[in-house]
């Protein structure tokens, strides 16, 4: 139950706090976010129509509301930030350092949202030079560096980098898995959801999939954590003992 609830409460954090941060700075630069969703979703022609439709296609640049939500949100994200810290605490039976570590949920906020617009910026290029595949393998990498940094970085140096290497590696396996499932998906249930509900299906769609996403990100901790204490004891047992008499 416990595992089940700390899935739903990130993937909803998620949706309520990153989600309109990254809406707002694509506003402010404005670009259109919802290609980027519609592309993470792996949706078709139509689920990307159906999409286009939930966002504004001219956003407003009045500077008091966009500044005033993007704090917001970034407090929001911030506070994501701290529900990651306490998952990989609790993966990896690590004290609770909570607010004490402040300034790291700010900076990964920060490199999270330089990774995603580096990622951005870089995916129509690596498509026409690798194809879907190798742009796949590419994202693939560069998540799983990701994660491995990010598990380091708030747990604040206390697991080790090589004991993250697992983790990290089971994480990315997890979402290169969810990607495709995602694709074969989310399309066909977003057209249902939009014809049966209309916005309020498509919203229920994209609250499933940050959903999904918790799953992955606690799921690839847990599974990697279980992993690399079992690899740990099973080196152990392999050390012969010796015995003096």
């Amino acid at each position: 139950m416990d595992f089940g609830n700390a899935i739903v409460l990130f993937g909803a954090s998620l949706l309520l706090c990153a989600l309109p941060l990254i809406i707002l700075l694509s506003t402010a630069a404005d670009h259109r976010f919802d290609d980027d969703l519609s592309r993470h979703m792996g949706l078709d022609a139509r689920g990307t129509h159906i999409m286009e439709g939930l966002f504004r296609s001219r956003p407003a640049h009045a500077a008091s509301p966009i500044i005033l939500g993007l704090l917001i949100a970034f407090a929001g994200t911030v506070t994501v930030a701290g529900s990651l810290q306490l998952i990989y605490e609790r993966a990896f039976d690590q004290e609770h350092r909570g607010w004490r570590d402040f300034w790291r949920f700010i900076l990964w906020v920060l490199v999270l949202l330089a990774v995603l617009g580096l990622e951005d910026s870089t995916d129509l290029p690596l498509r026409r030079a690798l194809g879907d595949v190798g742009r796949d393998l590419v994202s693939f990498v560069e998540l799983t560096i990701f994660l491995w940094w990010t598990m380091h970085f708030l747990l604040a140096g206390r697991v080790r980098w090589r004991d993250l290497i697992r983790p990290a590696l089971l994480s990315g396996l997890f979402y290169l898995g969810f990607a495709l499932f995602s694709s074969l998906y989310f399309s066909s249930a977003l057209i249902s959801e939009d014809k049966l509900y209309g916005t309020l299906g498509v919203v229920f769609i994209l609250m499933t999939w940050f959903i999904a996403i918790g799953a992955v990100v606690i799921l690839g901790a847990a599974c990697g954590a279980v992993w690399q204490e079992r690899a740990v004891r099973r080196a152990q047992g392999a050390i012969p003992t010796t015995t003096t008499g």
